[in-house]
């Protein structure tokens, strides 16, 4: 097997946060490297800053210390401008679909909003683009003008996962996206991210606690 490409190198990085009761180290000195087109299973129990982690990766928060290179690049030193085309290779996918969804957009709107952000895609273009997104993820194009609420807590995974695919990214972060389904509904987010990583040549960052996902899906694992 031929030396794969390490698309993100992660060095040395640090988040604290201060708190009333002192500096809280959230992320302390954490290393590690992820191949394009590979998974990396990150395991920990609740609280030891396994999110706080991908969310400083994709400069949700700011860091406090280190380096994160993407194709060697440290984004950490971005501006804005130059962070907003980054995240066309780098999304999130959050833990909760339903806190991280706007109830007041509707499916179709939720999915080219980042679209209409970065690319500027409009009209009927914009139209087949989410639904092809929506028939990726496994969607109904019945759902396009419906709102969050009116869906089940499976098929809101499925519209966060159509909106982190909207700009094509090398990489995705997944903040636990399964523990909060059914485990039934699991296994289908599950093999359906495995899918289109194999389609798309993605790579990514699986945070969960469960071990059996991550046994499930990893190529290499930190904890």
């Amino acid at each position: 097997r031929q030396m794969s490409e390490i698309l993100l190198d992660v060095k040395n990085l640090k988040k604290y946060f201060n708190t009333p009761r002192g500096l809280l180290h959230a992320v302390d000195d954490v290393n590690l490297k992820i191949n394009a087109g590979e998974t990396l299973g990150i395991v920990g129990e609740s609280g030891c800053g396994k999110s706080t982690l991908g969310r400083t990766m994709m400069r949700l928060v700011d860091a406090t210390d280190g380096k994160v290179l993407f194709h060697g690049e440290n984004i950490l030193d971005y501006n804005k401008k130059e962070m907003k085309k980054m995240h066309t290779n780098m999304q999130m996918i959050f833990q909760d679909p339903f806190t991280s969804l706007n109830p007041r957009m509707s499916i179709g709107e939720i999915i080219s909003d980042p679209m209409k952000v970065v690319h500027n895609v409009k009209g009927s273009d914009m139209k087949v683009r989410v639904q092809e997104l929506m028939d990726m993820c496994g969607l109904p194009q019945r759902y396009y003008n419906t709102y969050p609420h009116e869906l089940d807590g499976g098929r809101r995974q499925r519209v966060g996962l159509a909106r982190a695919l909207a700009l094509d990214p090398k990489f995705i972060v997944c903040d636990e996206p399964v523990s909060a389904l059914d485990v039934s509904i699991q296994a289908q987010i599950i093999n359906l991210l495995m899918d289109l990583q194999e389609q798309k040549g993605l790579a990514y960052m699986f945070i969960t606690h469960d071990l059996c996902v991550v046994r499930h899906i990893s190529n290499q694992i930190a904890v």
